[in-house]
């Protein structure tokens, strides 16, 4: 094991200026969901560079791609993310808030270092496997606008992952950890209501109300909610209220609706309970109503056998190693964080590590450590990503790594500056390791494959998403 390691950082290094100018880039350019294209271009380069095979256009997105490298099975998927979040600019290693002069966007989910860090570990697998003649095949699957499109979705259901074997992807984070837990499923629908008009005062009896519609539709849903699974969460805006004179019968009216749990056949099984209720509520005032589905976004189903191979890989390669530069800037960045996200902080490392413990991590500002993992399944987070897509098509494993200091959230000016830093580089070595080192394992032992897709037979079984065939991902061109 200990000659396998060495191997696996020499290779690491030797990729080292290629995954973090890559992560320099994507953080020097970022760009919205679906218009990637300086991002995909750049890690298309560099896979080209490294002998790899593109695809481009997958399931319709101009900046989706497949990188593939090797021959044969078995088929190790790798999935990387590039997109970065509006009006969350921010000086790189600052933490004092300060945007860019002329940019609004910024990675302040780090998806620079996550789609920089799956590149790396997608050369560093093709290049052991090269290097030893030993059979496999390296498919990175570049995914854009997790944050908004769901790009997985589209993957799944058009057959993208067919024929991989397992995949392994990461997330940055404040914190070292396997991602355990599931996610909340989402399904995302706006329903749209249309009355007619009429003066509220002079011919109240001429009018059918699509505002009132939508209203005895929220009341509907509010009742609802008694008589659904506990963990469901029901969330609803106005898009539309008609016109601002109350002298109207409005005759429009919409809402958007987000309906999460923990498993997509809940999600699924309350939006078609929301659906009737809106029917109702349209029949109710005469009105009509039309269901624009938007999505279904699938909770996340780690695989424990990968997840124990990438636990057991994290902790055999090495954690981030940061020095007292690092935690004087981290300390700096920990004392900018409101007192919610460092008792957040300070909670969750408590719950991770223990007390004595996580009160070291946290007066260093840096976690050191990686909370244990007992082979069994954990909490749900109550976040959504369609990696919980990937998880359904393909046995999944993910690991979150510090990259940040301690308690800094996730789409927070904070986690946008730190991800450009030291800090972020040291644990973009540790992830892009980590990951290389489990694939790697996962293919010298293929009786941990079997177990792997075994256990994904008996958890996930047949998934098929409730996305229709004729739902398309977004055209930001046609929006502009």
């Amino acid at each position: 094991m200990e000659t396998f390691i060495k191997e696996i950082k020499g290779i690491v290094e030797e990729n080292k200026a290629r995954y973090e100018e890559l992560c320099n880039y994507l953080w020097d350019n970022p760009e919205l969901g679906l218009e990637e294209y300086k991002s995909a271009d750049a890690i298309i380069k560099v896979m080209k560079e490294k002998g790899f095979s593109i695809e481009t256009g997958i399931s319709g997105m101009k900046t989706a791609f497949i990188a593939t490298k090797g021959n044969g099975k078995p088929v190790i998927g790798i999935s990387c993310e590039y997109d970065a979040l509006p009006g969350l600019s921010q000086v790189a290693s600052k933490p004092v808030e300060q945007a860019i002069e002329n940019q609004e966007a910024g990675h302040g989910c780090g998806h620079n270092l996550l789609g920089s860090g799956t590149v790396g570990a997608a050369l560093v697998i093709a290049d052991y496997l090269e290097k030893h003649n030993i059979s496999g095949t390296v498919k990175l699957f570049g995914s854009p606008s997790e944050e908004r499109d769901a790009a997985k979705v589209f993957f799944g259901r058009d057959g993208v992952y067919k024929g991989v074997d397992f995949a392994f992807t990461w997330h940055p984070a404040s914190y070292n950890a396997i991602w355990d837990g599931g996610s909340l499923a989402n399904t995302i629908a706006v329903y749209k209501f249309k009355g007619i008009p009429s003066h509220a005062a002079a011919a109240p009896e001429l009018g059918r109300s699509a505002l009132d519609s939508a209203e005895l539709m929220n009341v509907g849903v509010n009742y609802l909610r008694e008589h659904v699974v506990s963990d469901a969460r029901i969330h609803y805006s106005y898009l539309d209220a008609g016109s601002k004179a109350p002298n109207v019968v409005q005759p429009n009216a919409s809402l958007y609706y987000f309906i999460r749990s923990n498993k997509i056949q809940d999600s699924t099984d309350i939006y078609h309970r929301i659906n009737n209720v809106a029917k109702g509520a349209a029949m109710m005032c005469g009105t009509e109503v039309e269901i624009d589905f938007k999505i279904a976004i699938a909770d996340f189903v780690p695989n424990l056998v990968m997840s124990k191979v990438l636990y057991d890989s994290i902790k055999d390669f090495g954690l981030p190693n940061f020095d007292e530069k690092d935690i004087k800037l981290a300390k700096e960045f920990y004392q900018s964080l409101s007192e919610e996200a460092r008792n957040s902080g300070k909670q969750l490392l408590q719950k991770q590590l223990g007390k004595e413990l996580a009160d070291k991590m946290i007066a260093q500002a840096l976690d050191t450590q990686i909370a244990p993992f007992d082979g069994k399944y954990g909490a749900p987070q109550v976040i959504t990503s369609d990696s919980g897509e990937l998880s359904h098509y393909i046995p999944t494993a993910q690991m979150f790594m510090a990259t940040a200091a301690v308690g800094t959230p996730l789409h927070s000016w904070q986690m946008c500056s730190q991800a450009r830093s030291e800090i972020a580089k040291k644990g973009l070595f540790a992830a892009v390791g980590g990951m290389a080192t489990a694939a790697l394992t996962m293919v010298k032992n293929p009786e941990l494959i079997e177990k792997a897709k075994k256990e994904f037979d008996e958890v996930v079984g047949d998934y098929v998403t409730s996305v229709p065939k004729e739902i398309k991902p977004r055209n930001p061109e046609i929006e502009k």
